[in-house]
C-alpha cells in the first residue's frame, strides 16, 4: 500500500479524547471475532459434518473425508495462531498507548491545577495592593505594616505560582508531543495488523471454499458465490472505506497555551469557563450507512492457495 491512511484521519482537537483510537480498536476487535467464528465453524459444523458422512460411506468415500477433516483441523489452528499473534501484538501497543493517555490526562490536571493556582494568587495580590492603598491614610501604622507584608508575600506567592504553572505547561506540551507520537506509532501498528488480517482471513476463506467444492462438486454454484464475493475484497479499499465510515478528525489536539493573568487579551475577553480535567469522551461510534455495492469495488486478479 501507499502511505498510512490510520495516522492521518483519527485525531480529534480535544486533547483528552480517545475517540479516533477507540473507533481504530473497536475495528480491530471486530475483525477478531469473525477469526473466531471460522475458526469455531471449522471445528465444530463442517468436521462433525464430515466425520457423520465417515461412519455412512465406503471406505474410499470414508477416506477422503478423513482427509479433509485433518485439513480443516489444521486450517483452524493456524488461524487460531493467528488470531493469538495479532492478539500479543496489540496488547503491546494498547499497554504502550494506555500509559501514554494517563500521563497525559495527568499532567493536563496538573496543568489545570497549577493555572487556577496562579490566577488565585494574583486575585489575593491585588486584594493586598487594594487594601494598601486604602489605609495610606491610617494612623494605625502598625496595621499598614501588617498590610505591606502581606502584599510582600503575595507579590512572592505570584511570582512562585507563574513559574509552576509555566514549568506545568512546558511539561504538558512535552507529553502531548510524546504521547502524538505514540498515537501516530500505533496507528501504523495497527494499520499493517488490519492488512495482514484481510489478507489471511480472505486467503483461508478461499482455500476453504476450494476443499469444499473438491469435495462435492454439486454444491460448487454456493461455494462459487463465495469466490465471488472474495474477489470484491480489496485491502486497500477496505482499509479507505474504515477511514471514510470512521474517522474522527485530521487535525490534532492544539498545545495548550500559557496565558498570563495580567494579559491585556484576557482581560479585554473573560476566558471560557474552565471545565477542568475529566475522563477522555469517548464518543459513539459512527454505522455505515451501507455496503458498498459498485462492481468495481475491487478485483482479486490472481491467488493462490494459502497451505498447501
Amino acid at each position: 500500500m501507499t502511505g498510512s491512511l490510520f495516522k492521518g484521519n483519527f485525531w480529534s482537537t480535544d486533547i483528552l479524547s480517545t475517540v479516533g483510537y477507540d473507533s481504530i480498536i473497536q475495528h480491530l476487535n471486530n475483525g477478531r471475532k469473525n477469526c473466531k467464528e471460522f475458526e469455531e465453524f471449522l471445528k465444530e459444523s463442517t468436521l462433525k459434518r464430515a466425520l457423520d458422512v465417515f461412519k455412512q460411506q465406503v471406505d474410499n468415500v470414508a477416506q477422503c473425508h478423513i482427509q479433509l477433516a485433518q485439513t480443516l483441523r489444521e486450517e483452524a489452528r493456524k488461524m487460531e495462531e493467528f488470531r493469538e499473534k495479532q492478539k500479543l501484538q496489540r496488547k503491546k501497543t494498547e499497554t504502550i498507548m494506555d500509559a501514554a493517555h494517563k500521563q497525559r490526562n495527568s499532567q493536563f490536571k496538573k496543568a489545570m491545577d497549577a493555572k487556577k493556582n496562579y490566577e488565585q494568587k494574583c486575585r489575593d495580590k491585588d486584594e493586598a495592593e487594594q487594601a494598601v492603598h486604602r489605609s495610606a491614610n491610617m494612623a494605625n501604622q502598625r496595621q499598614q505594616e501588617k498590610l505591606f507584608v502581606k502584599l510582600a508575600t503575595s507579590k512572592t506567592a505570584v511570582e512562585d505560582s507563574d513559574k509552576a504553572y509555566m514549568l506545568h505547561i512546558n511539561m504538558l506540551e512535552k507529553v502531548r508531543e510524546d504521547w502524538q507520537s505514540e498515537h501516530i506509532k500505533a496507528c501504523e501498528v495497527f494499520e499493517a495488523q488490519e492488512c495482514e488480517r484481510i489478507n489471511f482471513f480472505r486467503n483461508a476463506l478461499w482455500l476453504h471454499v476450494n476443499q469444499l467444492s473438491q469435495q462435492c462438486v454439486t454444491n460448487d454454484e454456493m461455494y462459487e458465490q463465495v469466490r465471488k464475493s472474495l474477489e470484491t475484497c480489496s485491502i486497500e479499499k477496505d482499509i479507505q472505506y474504515f477511514v471514510n465510515q470512521r474517522k474522527t478528525g485530521q487535525v490534532p489536539p492544539a498545545p495548550i497555551m500559557y496565558e498570563n493573568f495580567y494579559s491585556p487579551q484576557r482581560n479585554a475577553a473573560p476566558p471560557a469557563k474552565t471545565a477542568g480535567p475529566h475522563p477522555a469522551r469517548r464518543g459513539p461510534l459512527p454505522v455505515p450507512k451501507r455496503i458498498p455495492d459498485d462492481p468495481d469495488y475491487s478485483l482479486v486478479e490472481d491467488y493462490s492457495l494459502l497451505y498447501q
